[in-house]
């Protein structure tokens, strides 16, 4: 029986690309509206993450700014409903959650941005 779930859950796993606390992404979302179905951009700051990559529970916190209020969003990692996640821009952050940025808003809610060597 066990194996049977394990098969199962491998094939529920698919490739994501590297979501890193402080990069800002864009995960494009499956609403069911009535009988419609439509895909949803939601664009924001990854502050927290929670369980591995290999794990069925893991989820992502994504928060952003919309008219002067925070709103943060908890996705499930491997949900069917995401339909794409795509990295927008890398932040160089220090630490594991990125609570501290529901206190701040304008400019100081801003990370710095991570910038890689000319290749």
């Amino acid at each position: 029986m066990s194996k049977i779930i394990e098969a199962l859950d491998k094939r529920q796993l698919r490739e994501m690309p590297a979501i890193e606390i402080g990069t800002t992404i864009r995960v494009n979302f499956k609403i069911v509206e009535g009988e419609k179905e439509r895909v949803q951009p939601y664009e924001g700051v990854v502050i927290a993450k929670h369980g591995g990559p290999q794990n069925l529970k893991a989820t992502f916190t994504v928060r952003r700014v919309n008219q002067g209020y925070g709103i943060e969003r908890v996705f499930p990692l491997h949900s069917p409903r995401i339909d794409s996640i795509s990295v927008v821009k890398r932040g160089r952050i220090r630490r594991a959650k990125l609570y501290f940025l529901r206190d701040r808003f304008g400019k100081s809610a801003r990370l710095k941005e991570k910038h890689y060597g000319a290749k």
